[in-house]
């Protein structure tokens, strides 16, 4: 995927609004979805800030004009599902080693922001603000473990003990300005307890729950959770796995999944290093199910893999013509 970024403000105002641009960035699809644009359009930066954008930008108002046919221009890139959380020195540990830091992993590939997926807990979430959100020039979000230590193995995160909705909640409204949702993950026993704790929390808090659906137990299936249990809103991770029988062994796709996006539950793609078959999602995708929100779930085995990075993963979804939304 040939694809240029701009990290600018968008305000789009009339071309003949500006002279003196800096810079003109000239024939590019231009995809904006704030601006519900998807066309060729030529780009006007001044002073680091969209100036205009239209169908045709005089040339001769620039000081530098780029040639951007045939690439795509987009805004900076959002990545929902990442692993951030490093610096701590705790082997095999997503709140430790196995994350790594954001800003050699996202501006070069276009991404401006993202969101921790569940690495802290309410326990750790202010060491890892003071380690990470704050000393990074990526903007970092957070999805807020229900697992009060975090995303630390499963030695914790099978811990129903340390699942507080209360306490995740307070966390969460504290630092409302960062933390954008609940996570529950990993869980590899047959209660709904993380689940039932995280959608709490997520009540209280007013946001959204992310669910990484653990071990597939026949007790929790799948269906259960996309059609009962999960809020409009909450977000279904790994929606391509094949971990959880997202297609039917006849290889139609499971009705909870159907129905779980009829009543508004968000699918993310959440790549991983072994969260997407190729299996599950043509077939998925030819059945007319695409995902709501494309996602890396970066971290230190994913990058190497068949993840590698965002622009790899979007790449995927526009290997069809057909494919992509």
């Amino acid at each position: 995927m040939r694809v240029i970024r701009l990290t600018c403000l968008l305000a789009v105002v009339p071309a003949f609004a500006q002279t003196g641009y800096d810079l003109l960035l000239q024939g590019g699809h231009v995809v904006d979805a704030r601006n519900n644009i998807s066309a060729v359009r030529d780009i006007a930066i001044k002073d680091g800030r969209i100036a205009a954008v239209a169908a045709h930008v005089d040339p001769e108002a620039a000081l530098k004009v780029v040639n951007v046919g045939g690439l795509y221009v987009s805004p900076g890139l959002i990545d929902i599902h990442v692993h951030v959380y490093a610096g701590t020195g705790e082997r095999g540990s997503y709140a430790g080693d196995n994350s790594v830091y954001p800003d050699g992993f996202t501006f070069r590939v276009g991404v401006t922001t993202v969101a921790d997926a569940g690495c802290a807990g309410w326990r750790n979430f202010e060491d890892f603000k003071d380690r990470v959100v704050d000393r990074s020039r990526t903007r970092i979000l957070a999805f807020l473990n229900i697992v009060g230590n975090g995303m630390r193995g499963a030695r914790y995160e099978n811990d129903l003990n340390d699942m507080d909705p209360g306490r995740a909640a307070e966390m969460a409204m504290k630092h409302k300005d960062t933390i954008i949702g609940i996570k529950c993950a990993h869980y590899a026993g047959p209660e709904w307890t993380p689940v039932k704790h995280a959608v709490e929390a997520g009540t209280k808090a007013n946001i959204p729950v992310m669910i990484d659906f653990g071990n597939d137990r026949p007790q929790r299936p799948l269906y259960d959770l996309l059609t009962s249990k999960l809020r409009p809103g909450d977000i279904y991770t790994h929606c391509f796995s094949g971990l959880r029988h997202e297609l039917l062994d006849d290889g139609n796709l499971n009705p909870g999944m159907i129905e779980g996006r009829e009543r508004g539950v968000i699918f993310d793609v959440g790549h991983g290093g072994g969260s997407f078959a190729w299996r599950i999602a043509m077939p998925a995708m030819k059945q007319g199910f695409l995902p709501d929100s494309i996602s890396t779930d970066l971290h230190i085995t994913s990058m190497n893999t068949g993840m590698k990075d965002m622009l790899n993963v979007m790449d995927k979804f526009l290997r069809d013509g057909n494919v992509g939304r």
